[in-house]
């Protein structure tokens, strides 16, 4: 067997994409911090996970329990590096002498420990932000949840935390801040999103007086243009004290041109088949509201992070402003709402699609 047709010499990693900048940040600090120990005390506010690479965050961490040596026994024996690694190793046993050596040739101005330090920090707000996004983005989509509204807000109230705790170490800086509109994932809404779009708009079309009790859901929290348009009719009607009902509910849809095509028959099948109340699906499409703008919020903040380009400085107000519509969205109620029980017997209404023969046919 040669070397030419023996698949043994083949370089496992020479597909790995090569280190990012912070990689060789964090190695010229803890360089800095092993050639020099007296430097700790220049970045007292540097912490283990501020680090990405858990080796590096393993040998902070060693530093911070140790004393550093005298410079003059320092100079004289490797005995700073010795304690390092020794303590080092029992969290990172990967870690070893030369790789030490490693750190210290990386490293090529000691004296900038700060600036090394402010990068690798930086850095950590970003991944810390992004990781915070994506678990509140996971969080927002998941339907296996008991209290989906609840967890949710609880993760973003955590983000903000984390927010109000990161600013005062990165003020915002003079110029514009930035946004992001990542590419929304189409999403059809789903077949049961729309049945309680239909089901609120019969209960109300059959009880318009508990409409005013329901101030907190907007006519944007409905999917469907068609559904939207109607919302405003059915509550516009009621709030003037107009006479409500199927009929009256769909003459002025016809007005305000919003039934763009819809089968007028269609419409009045599912607003004559009224289940449960109004405030019950009225909470679903509120529930259904938060959490979508909950994820879209986490999406954008996510998409920003991977922007090296956006420093914490802006990064921070970035996400708070991302963050504002869910602000709002939960401010229209004091609390969040809970899960309902829904109705014992709840028909499916005919779906949009549906060819329903005209009721003069029938």
């Amino acid at each position: 067997m040669t070397i030419h047709d023996s698949a043994e010499f083949d370089d496992p990693y020479e597909d790995l994409p090569p280190p990012e900048p912070l990689h060789y940040a964090e190695q010229a600090l803890l360089g800095a911090l092993l050639l020099e120990p007296a430097q700790l005390a220049r970045v007292p506010d540097l912490l283990p996970e501020h680090f990405a690479n858990p080796s590096h965050s393993a040998l902070l961490a060693a530093m911070r329990t140790l004393t550093p040596p005298d410079p003059e026994v320092h100079r004289a024996s490797p005995v700073w590096l010795t304690a390092v690694l020794k303590t080092a190793v029992t969290t990172a046993p990967g870690l070893d002498t030369p790789y030490l050596h490693t750190l210290i040739g990386a490293c090529p101005r000691p004296e900038h420990v700060p600036v090394y330090a402010q990068m690798v920090r930086a850095e950590a707000v970003r991944r810390t932000l992004r990781e915070r996004a994506m678990r509140l983005e996971r969080l927002a989509q998941d339907r296996s949840l008991p209290e989906p509204a609840t967890i949710v807000l609880e993760q973003a109230d955590a983000l903000g935390r984390f927010l109000d705790r990161a600013e005062p170490q990165w003020p915002r800086q003079p110029g514009p801040v930035p946004r992001a509109t990542p590419a929304e994932a189409t999403e059809a809404p789903a077949e049961g999103d729309l049945d309680a779009e239909r089901l609120l708009l019969a209960a109300g079309t059959a009880r318009p007086e508990d409409l005013a009790d329901l101030g907190w859901l907007h006519p944007e929290d409905f999917r469907l243009p068609l559904h939207h348009g109607l919302y405003r009719c059915l509550t516009a009607m009621a709030r003037h004290g107009e006479p409500v009902d199927p009929i009256t509910v769909l003459w002025k849809a016809q007005q305000h041109a919003v039934l763009n095509g819809t089968d007028p028959a269609h419409v009045l099948d599912f607003l004559s088949q009224p289940v449960g109340s109004a405030e019950h699906w009225a909470e679903h499409l509120y529930t259904r509201a938060l959490l979508t703008t909950a994820r879209t919020a986490a999406r954008e903040i996510t998409a920003l992070t991977h922007d090296p380009a956006h420093a914490p400085h802006h990064l921070i107000p970035a996400a708070r402003r991302t963050l504002a519509p869910l602000t709002r969205i939960r401010a229209r109620r004091r609390a969040p709402p809970t899960t309902a029980t829904p109705p014992v017997t709840a028909p499916r209404p005919p779906a949009l699609t549906t060819s329903t023969p005209s009721r003069a046919t029938r």
